[in-house]
Parts: structure tokens; C-alpha cells; sequence
């Protein structure tokens, strides 16, 4: 790249039909199809009347669109520009999207949430999630807000944020990012509202994708409630969940003696003084009801930051959660702390096809959360399949990397050839995760 290169006396022309966007959009569409997306739409889905036909090709258009970056019903465009149709074969015009999910109600996306469920079975078995399922694997459940503007759209309302919008569930699996469970819920709903039963779904899903290991639940204060210790005991499944500072949680911890508190190796730490002090004390939560559970109350003390006005007020700042986890006490309240990464699943969520939720109807924006998951997890599945530094990489980076490669289609002897940019930086791990695709059984 030159400084002295004038590029403004470059001219530009749309006229390559045979120009493809986003050619690494082939290695995920084509696991899509590996696994049998469309098959599993077209069968699960059940819908009659106007829109029904091709429903498991308009899933792909959507979820196309996502993994490319689109996050709203217009950007299913980018598929039919040049070569792209041609490459990754027919999608349907975002007014035939809007149309079809528009006709989504409450059994459609019950149903489309089984697509959700039987993906994430396939996908696992195809060595797309957990490397051991024997291992023991962790579970991260929480909540957010989809902000949306204007009253028009059915469901969002303002919630304890102020902010109007959606207040969606979302489960993750801490391991590899995968978002295992999404339910769309109104503004205005609790944080906790209807977790039993979607914590329920989550295990059962986990463990008919093989996973065998013991399974462990982390959560923030908003879930700490009764129906969600009690799916954890009906399911074996460990808990680690973060207290609310009632006056009962208080007490509990003024009586932990002096003598009990042990440092954590802490940022702020210095020779003279520890920052951070953790220790542990039995705990009796929900007393008094059927679902009453007596377990470890961990407790991680804080010095307040010098100088602050909580600083002014007490010499520590006190965050407590129970859990029945066995353990050494500093790597259990370390590894609760790390709950945090799901933070980071739900930031790549709006960073793609949850920026919006599009429509004004409760049943499209609830399959549009769906679909948002499944490109979500594609993405994943493919840095997965790609090796090399993309195992553990986001969404943006796969799309970045691997999806977001320029190619020129071009017929040859009868097949369609795709012509990549030479010396492309990841041209390794792509083609380890094509090879890997194309060694995939048909679906069952």
C-alpha cells in the first residue's frame, strides 16, 4: 500500500455475476446442510396456508444472512448479489421472509425450538461442541435486554432497566460459547420468570446431545429462587448461584468468624493488606418450604476502592453465593466469578442477528431469537471444525477469518469452481473445516 497511490481515479462497477461476497459462507451453509437444517425445518415445522412452502430454504436464507452479518430481514439481499445464489443455491427475498415469520405464532416456535434442540444433538456428534462429553461441564443461564424503539412491537415493554424492549432467557455452555436454550419473554418480565421450566429443558438437552459428565449451573442473584435450586435437584445437576443480600444472607455472614477468612491472590493485594478475603459458612435458603435446601454459603469480601464514597461508609464490600459444589474454597469462588463469560455469548449475540428483533409481532421475534442461536452456534461449530486459533474465537472473528472472503465462481468440466484470494492469511484452518464438513455422514 502506497501513501503517494491516488485511489480516488479507481472506477467502480457492479457487473460480475460470478463475484461471491462472502465465499466462506460455503463451510457453514454447507455443515448446515450436513446436518440436515432444512430437512428438520421442513419436517418439524408445520404450517398451512400462505407462506408455508420452503420453510426449511427460508431458515437458511435467514440464517445465511446472519452468519454474514445481517442482522435485520432486509440483509437476506446480500445472498442473491452476484454469485452468492449461485454458489449457496436459491434464497427467498427478505418481503417472502418477512411474510413467513410474521405467520409464526406460539406452536410454530415451540416447534422450531425442536430444530433448535435436534441441531445441537447432530451438531455434537458430529464433533462440533464439548471435545470430552465424559467431562464435567458447566452451564451458564441469564437474562437480557433487547431494546427495541416505539410502541408498535407486541411484548415490549419497559422492564426494571427503564429501557423498553425484550427481556429474553438465554443458556449457554461455558466451555465452548454454544447457546444451548433461548425463550423470548415480554419487557417487563422478572428476571427468574418461568427458569424452572427452562432450566428443566436446558439439562434435558444437554444430556440427549451425550453429554455424561456431571453438569453444573451458574447464575447471578436474579435467579436465586426456589424453582431453580429445585430443577437442579430433579435433575443432579450442581449449583452455583448468587445470593440476594436479604437480612437473613446478612446475618449469615456477620457471624462467619475473623479467623475464617482466607485471601485471594488479588489485583489490588499488597504485602500489608489483603484486597479480597474469602471464607464459608453453612446456609439453610428458603427455609420453611418444600424446596428448602441447606448448602455452602461462599462468601468473596472486597476493600472498597480508596478514596470512593463506599470507602467513607464500611471496610468491606460483601458478595455471597450458595452452592452445593464440592471443592477447594478458592477455586470453587474463582470458577463462580467466571460466570461472567456468558456475558460474552450474549454480546456476540447482538453483535449479529440479535442486534434486532425485527418484526412487530411476538411470534416472529421469538423465532427471529431462534434463528439468531443457530447461526450463533454454526459459527461456533465452525471455528470448532477450523482448529488453529479459531476454537475458542468469536463469532466476529470466524466471520472476519473465514466467512467474509471475496471469490469469483466460475464453471469448469461440468462444476462450479470457486477461486479464493491467493496467500489468504487462514486458508489452513478454513480448509480443515471444509475437509472436516465433507467427511460428515448424512444426517439420520
Amino acid at each position: 500500500m502506497r501513501a503517494s497511490q491516488d485511489l480516488s481515479r479507481i472506477s467502480t462497477r457492479f457487473d460480475d455475476p460470478n463475484l461471491v461476497s462472502h465465499a466462506g459462507l460455503l463451510a457453514p451453509v454447507s455443515l448446515a446442510q450436513a446436518l440436515g437444517l432444512a430437512d428438520l425445518v421442513d419436517t418439524h415445522l408445520t404450517m398451512s396456508g400462505p407462506g408455508s412452502a420452503n420453510r426449511g430454504l427460508k431458515t437458511l436464507s435467514v440464517v445465511g444472512a446472519m452468519l454474514a452479518g445481517g442482522d435485520s430481514i432486509e440483509d437476506v439481499d446480500v445472498l442473491r448479489a452476484g454469485g452468492n445464489e449461485a454458489l449457496l443455491g436459491a434464497t427467498r427475498a427478505p418481503s417472502t421472509i418477512g411474510t413467513w415469520l410474521r405467520r409464526l405464532d406460539g406452536g410454530s416456535v415451540r416447534q422450531l425450538d425442536k430444530v433448535a434442540r435436534l441441531m445441537l444433538v447432530r451438531a455434537w456428534a458430529a464433533g462440533a461442541g464439548p471435545a470430552e462429553k465424559s467431562a464435567p461441564a458447566t452451564l451458564d443461564v441469564d437474562s437480557s435486554i433487547c431494546q427495541v424503539y416505539g410502541p408498535a412491537k407486541h411484548g415490549a415493554t419497559f422492564g426494571y432497566t427503564k429501557v423498553r424492549g425484550y427481556h429474553p432467557l438465554l443458556a449457554t455452555l461455558a466451555e465452548t460459547g454454544e447457546v444451548l436454550h433461548t425463550r423470548l419473554r415480554g419487557g417487563n418480565a422478572g428476571t427468574a420468570r418461568g427458569a424452572g421450566t427452562f432450566l428443566a429443558e436446558t439439562f434435558s438437552r444437554v444430556r440427549d446431545a451425550g453429554v455424561t459428565g456431571q453438569l453444573t449451573l451458574r447464575a447471578d442473584s436474579g435467579f436465586y429462587s426456589r424453582n431453580v435450586t429445585a430443577a437442579c435437584r430433579t435433575a443432579g445437576v450442581l449449583f452455583s448461584i448468587t445470593v440476594r443480600q436479604n437480612p437473613s444472607i446478612a446475618a449469615a455472614i456477620a457471624a462467619i468468624d475473623d479467623g475464617a477468612w482466607t485471601p485471594i491472590p488479588y489485583w489490588s493485594s499488597t504485602a500489608e493488606a489483603s484486597a479480597a478475603d474469602v471464607a464459608e459458612t453453612g446456609y439453610t435458603a428458603f427455609a420453611g418450604t418444600r424446596e428448602e435446601v441447606t448448602a455452602r454459603l461462599v462468601v468473596r469480601r472486597t476493600r472498597p476502592t480508596e478514596g470512593s464514597q463506599l470507602a467513607l461508609l464500611v471496610d468491606w464490600s460483601y458478595h455471597a453465593f450458595l452452592t452445593d459444589r464440592a471443592g477447594e474454597l478458592i477455586a470453587v469462588e474463582a470458577d463462580h466469578r467466571r460466570h461472567a463469560v456468558v456475558e460474552q455469548t450474549i454480546a456476540a449475540l447482538k453483535d449479529g442477528g440479535l442486534a434486532h428483533l425485527p418484526s412487530g409481532r411476538f411470534g416472529a421475534n421469538s423465532a427471529w431469537l431462534i434463528l439468531a442461536a443457530l447461526a450463533h452456534n454454526l459459527s461456533r461449530a465452525l471455528g470448532i471444525l477450523a482448529g488453529h486459533e479459531f476454537t475458542t474465537a468469536t463469532p466476529a472473528t470466524v466471520r472476519r477469518c473465514l466467512t467474509a472472503i471475496p471469490g469469483r465462481l466460475a464453471y469448469r468440466a461440468r462444476r462450479r469452481h470457486l477461486h479464493l484470494p491467493a496467500h489468504w492469511p487462514w486458508r489452513a484452518a478454513l480448509d480443515h473445516a471444509l475437509d472436516a464438513i465433507r467427511a460428515l455422514p448424512a444426517p439420520g
